[in-house]
């Protein structure tokens, strides 16, 4: 629930640094204000260096601060950012003196929670501020900044505002003569729809795409034992993280990094290699392999020129459909199927250059389509799920119009529960809880 404390918190990061940044956020903060700038007057948004003291007159740290009224910040309320040194000591002496102020540490996410309360943000812009905070590459970062800035809130407001004009015409169906109503209005509300249903059809479809961006693309390393998936992980990572040896059998667990690509966030997977073995800790790690498989956006078949694909152990049927067949030590072929796969030697470098363009092409071929997508977590894919349901339910009422009016209803309240119109303190706690303090 909303309450009337004064909140403060950190909003960058901990850590020794140059400069901290700490939120206060309140109701009627403007006293508050005058005691830290030691003014009788102030300009808002404008920068005051002052010296912070406490109670006692002792001086706590020399400081820039900076007043925000409401309605007009972050959260809607009044809020105060102190620019402090970034040392460990002088942030706790600043919160030791916030608290005795009266004030109270903040929550993790609880900035955002008063902002949305105040109607500064809804839950599908709050979902694109957890996806910034936890970008680490530069198109998780356009992606959750569009989502944040109201891209997806536009979109869902939308379908919403439609779903509710639908469900109001199909019940007028039942209450006005026909001649009261819009021509052929039957036919207009299930064309409407059909067309919403397939809109939200296409966003599922690319929730993997949005599950790709945010926690990044998964790729796996596959093949046999000793045909060098080890040393194209390493060559790839470009650091030793895997181990290397002549020994079949070395690697027994998967081994992964998360690599930037062309901007996109890849995770990167050294599996263990499959076959035939009665090792217990090795069975394991092949079964982990299976599960990679399963769970990969692309795999990177790995072959020697000696195991070609005639002895090759798994099902390839299993996993994407987007599969790289790649032909390692090339330096000790004697004929080249070209056809196949592409020949490189993660010993020499040969072919690598050409093995990278050409994932990443794969990758592009996943993710280009993602400019426009909505930004999909769990939470909003099984909300999307049931209105998609409930529009399917509605298309197949036929002439009941009163069935299809309720249909139609609860798919726009699935659309509210997105949003924050329609909500639950427990969607509250999940969505704001992924935030940190200061947020």
């Amino acid at each position: 629930m909303h309450n009337n404390d004064t909140i403060f918190a950190l909003s960058s990061g901990h850590g020794k640094s140059g400069v901290a940044v700490i939120r206060i956020s309140g109701d009627k903060l403007t006293d508050i204000f005058k005691t830290f700038i030691h003014k009788s007057d102030f300009i808002s948004r404008h920068a005051y260096f002052t010296n912070l003291t406490d109670d006692t007159g002792e001086l706590i740290d020399q400081c820039l601060a900076i007043y925000f009224p409401a309605p007009n910040s972050f959260t809607g309320e009044d809020v105060i950012e102190l620019y402090t040194h970034g040392a460990p000591a002088v942030i706790n002496k600043v919160f030791e003196y916030l608290s005795q102020m009266g004030m109270r540490m903040a929550t993790p996410g609880e900035f955002s929670r008063r902002a949305f309360y105040n109607n500064k943000m809804d839950l599908a812009d709050i979902d694109g501020l957890a996806a910034l905070l936890d970008a680490q590459t530069d198109m998780q970062r356009k992606h959750a900044l569009k989502s944040m800035l109201g891209h997806d809130s536009d979109i869902y407001n939308q379908w919403r505002k439609s779903m509710i004009e639908i469900s109001a015409y199909a019940a007028a169906i039942l209450d006005y003569s026909p001649d009261d109503l819009p021509q052929n209005i039957d036919e207009i509300i299930y064309n409407r729809t059909r067309k919403l249903h397939t809109e939200i059809t296409n966003a599922l479809n690319n929730y993997k795409t949005a599950r790709a961006i945010r926690g990044g693309i998964n790729i796996a390393l596959v093949g046999e034992t000793n045909v060098g998936k080890s040393s194209i992980f390493n060559y790839m990572a470009g650091t030793s993280r895997a181990i290397v040896s002549d020994i079949a059998g070395t690697t027994r667990d998967v081994v992964t990094i998360n690599l930037d690509i062309d901007g996109f966030m890849v995770n990167l997977s050294d599996t263990a290699g499959i076959r035939e073995t009665d090792d217990e800790i090795e069975s394991i790690g092949i079964e982990r392999t299976k599960n990679e498989i399963e769970s990969a956006d692309i795999i990177i078949n790995v072959y020697t020129p000696e195991n070609l694909p005639k002895t090759r152990t798994y099902d390839s049927h299993i996993g994407p459909d987007i599969n790289i067949n790649i032909i390692n030590k090339s330096d000790t072929a004697i004929d080249f199927d070209d056809e196949f796969g592409l020949y490189v030697s993660a010993k020499t470098g040969a072919g690598m250059d050409e093995f990278m363009e050409l994932l990443r092409a794969k990758i592009h071929e996943i993710m280009d389509s993602s400019e426009n997508s909505l930004t999909i977590n769990a939470r909003t894919k099984t909300l999307l799920e049931s209105a998609q349901s409930e529009l399917s339910c509605a298309l197949s009422a036929g002439d009941n119009y009163d069935i299809f009016a309720e249909h139609t209803r609860r798919a726009s309240d699935a659309i509210g529960k997105i949003l924050g119109t329609i909500t639950a303190n427990e969607v509250l706690d999940m969505t704001f809880g992924q935030l940190c303090l200061g947020k």
